[in-house]
């Protein structure tokens, strides 16, 4: 469907899923060689990166394919070819796969920040600097 029904609803989607749409329109239609500057992961699904990036596209795919005239070019320039590039770099989701093989994405290591980081104005707990424990932001206000 590319418009309103005629009953005045909401046009449906075209396709039911991410993973329909990333089958059955982005992977047939935005192929590229893969290896050396290029990477793809045949379990993508496996990456929440890609999964937030792909979802993104395909939502923005089923909104502007509906924009006569300039929609699907818009969606290109705006969305497509931004996102394309860094889904498919050798630094981003897929840096550590290939088509033949997932590795898993290592999440990264954090600690959480010390008591009191947050909220320069809180009294330092025992044992803490109370001078220069907490950082100052840009945009936090002076106290």
């Amino acid at each position: 469907m590319t418009g309103p029904a005629a009953d005045g609803s909401p046009p449906q989607p075209v396709y039911r899923s991410a993973e329909e749409w990333v089958t059955c329109h982005f992977l047939p239609m935005y192929r590229r060689p893969l290896g050396g500057e290029y990477r793809w992961c045949a379990e993508w699904w496996r990456h929440a990166e890609a999964i937030t990036r792909l979802t993104a596209l395909w939502h923005s795919w089923e909104a502007l394919r509906l924009q006569p005239g300039t929609g699907m070019a818009t969606w290109l320039r705006d969305h497509l070819d931004h996102q394309l590039p860094v889904l498919l770099s050798r630094a981003g989701p897929f840096a550590m796969c290939s088509e033949d093989e997932h590795i898993d994405p290592q999440p990264a290591v954090t600690q959480p920040a010390p008591h009191g980081w947050w909220n320069p104005g809180q009294p330092a707990e025992p044992g803490q600097d109370p001078d220069g424990a907490q950082p100052r932001l840009p945009g936090d206000l002076e106290e």
